[in-house]
């Protein structure tokens, strides 16, 4: 059975052809996880609707209190913004980091979060970033859907056949907050994560007052270190308070075993990615 191609001129017409097509359509933008799953077989869409003529989509906007990123702004447009510079240079860090030019020049944010890879580069900062994905449907219906909900486990999302994302908003962070971004490959570029973690805390004097951890490729899914957030918060950041964080994370995550790496040494690279970056926010 030959797959039907569409070309939607509008958002609308995007909707409603999602809506008409159900579990049979998948959308197409970058093309650079749909198009190797269409090749290995996993993927098998009867209807493949190619929405990167939505230039409407594509865009990053400063607020007072907020960034707002379209669902197709690429990779690219990304590192070289100086408004994500300026209030979320993590997201920067990872961005930069994510696969080759020809890579970033074409994926886009959303697709990047809807492949649901629990390696997914922009999912550890925007994590962090206390992001909220907002997906739309036909009919003007409208979805705020936090990034630590947003996730199921690999390549499985919260976004309904028909749903689409629209895009990504954070608030700005405190200026004096700190943050810090580390990716762990099996070479120095183009590689997917090992390991990725990242964190962003609100210090006063010595005491941090608030902070956010999050990890990549130890897990299911994207995660929060909850656990670990917790006995930081409100503490005096001193080398057992430190210690005691670096062993709570080994059993907050659930890491595998691939071809990249054994689940033993994922354990043991994000103890001492969380004692770096901790030390890269208190120094």
């Amino acid at each position: 059975m030959a797959m039907e191609y569409l070309v939607p001129k509008t958002l609308n017409e995007t909707l409603i052809l999602l809506k008409k097509g159900k579990d049979k359509s998948k959308l197409i933008a970058g093309g650079t996880n749909v198009i190797p799953g269409m090749r290995a077989k996993t993927l098998k869409p009867e209807i493949l609707i190619d929405i990167s003529h939505l230039k409407n989509l594509s865009y990053i906007k400063e607020e007072k209190k907020r960034i707002r990123i379209g669902g197709l702004t690429t990779i690219s447009e990304l590192a070289s913004s100086k408004i994500v510079q300026d209030h979320a240079p993590i997201l920067t860090e990872a961005t930069n980091q994510l696969g080759n030019p020809l890579v970033r020049n074409r994926a886009t944010i959303a697709g990047n979060l809807a492949d649901a890879s629990p390696a997914a580069d922009t999912a550890v900062p925007l994590l962090v970033l206390d992001a909220m994905v907002m997906a739309e449907r036909d009919g003007g219906k409208h979805r705020e859907i936090p990034i630590d909900q947003f996730f199921l486990g690999p390549n499985q999302t919260v976004l309904k056949p028909d749903e689409i994302i629209r895009e990504i908003v954070f608030p700005k962070p405190d200026p004096k907050s700190k943050m810090a971004y580390i990716k762990l490959g099996l070479r120095n570029a183009m590689a997917i994560s090992v390991v990725s973690i990242a964190i962003l805390m609100e210090r006063e004097r010595e005491e941090c007052k608030k902070v956010r951890i999050a990890l990549g490729a130890v897990a299911p899914k994207p995660i929060r270190a909850y656990g670990v957030e917790a006995i930081l918060t409100n503490k005096k950041i001193m080398m057992e308070l430190v210690a005691a964080c670096c062993e709570k994370v080994g059993r907050e995550i659930n890491p595998i075993s691939d071809i990249r790496a054994s689940a033993e040494y994922r354990r043991s690279m994000a103890s001492v990615l969380l004692k770096r970056v901790l030390h890269q926010t208190i120094s």
